[in-house]
């Protein structure tokens, strides 16, 4: 598939992604200019760190499995990659997504702070799968989600229960696996929750939770993948 700008929705039962060597030739001819950029965004956020990353270079969606090829590269190729529009068409940004919903049907989204990459944005807790998501050769998302879960807000996936399956949604470059989890806590119960883990640490990556429940509490905040997401969870 391409990297058009186009926008859907699809079930995925399973995920198999392959994690392999590769070189990406973006990153290599495009070295100094990649490492400007980064050094300019750093700048303007000190906290950012260049880590590796893993990117999805082929994809296929074929009786409910994604199954793919991914590759590592560092951060700064990655942003920069992001920041210009993706000039190469055919890698992608797969990620995994924990939607938490309340018992009282409100989903938690999270605001990312100024010293993210993503600062202003609002989204369930994810991240770009890092080495630690890679486990015997293979790219663990529902442990990313889980991670990033446990990471940015303090919930344990074990608390939760969680839907089978995902949905996968494609944003032009952005392709999003969510995992919908529901809390026997309403939803303003595990905010305050969430709120006093966010108050204990020193450099969280969210400053703040908000809630949404219908589309009246959709903002230009939040991207097009969650949007279609919640959308079309509202619409069943």
């Amino acid at each position: 598939m391409s990297g058009a700008a186009v926008l859907e929705i699809v079930p995925v039962g399973r995920v198999e992604i392959t994690v392999a060597p590769w070189q990406w030739q973006f990153a290599v001819k495009r070295r100094a200019e990649i490492d400007a950029h980064f050094a300019t965004r750093k700048e303007r956020q000190p906290a950012l760190w260049n880590g590796r990353v893993l990117l999805l270079k082929d994809y296929r969606i074929e009786n409910g499995l994604l199954s793919g090829s991914s590759f590592e590269t560092d951060f700064a190729s990655f942003v920069a990659w992001r920041d210009w529009n993706f000039p190469d068409p055919d890698v992608f940004n797969v990620f995994a997504m924990a939607a938490v919903r309340g018992a009282d049907g409100g989903y938690l989204l999270g605001l990312m702070a100024d010293h993210t990459a993503s600062a202003g944005l609002l989204y369930f807790p994810c991240g770009t799968p890092d080495p630690k998501d890679v486990t015997d050769g293979m790219l663990d998302l529902g442990g990313s989600a889980a991670r990033e879960l446990v990471e940015e807000t303090g919930i344990n996936v074990a608390t939760l229960s969680a839907q089978p399956g995902w949905s996968l949604v494609r944003e032009r470059n952005f392709i999003a696996l969510i995992k919908s989890f529901t809390s026997a806590e309403k939803a303003h119960e595990l905010r305050a929750r969430v709120m006093r883990y966010l108050a204990s640490g020193a450099h969280p990556e969210l400053s703040d939770i908000r809630i949404v429940r219908e589309r009246g509490d959709l903002t230009a905040q939040i991207p097009g993948f969650v949007v279609t997401f919640l959308e079309s969870v509202w619409s069943r």
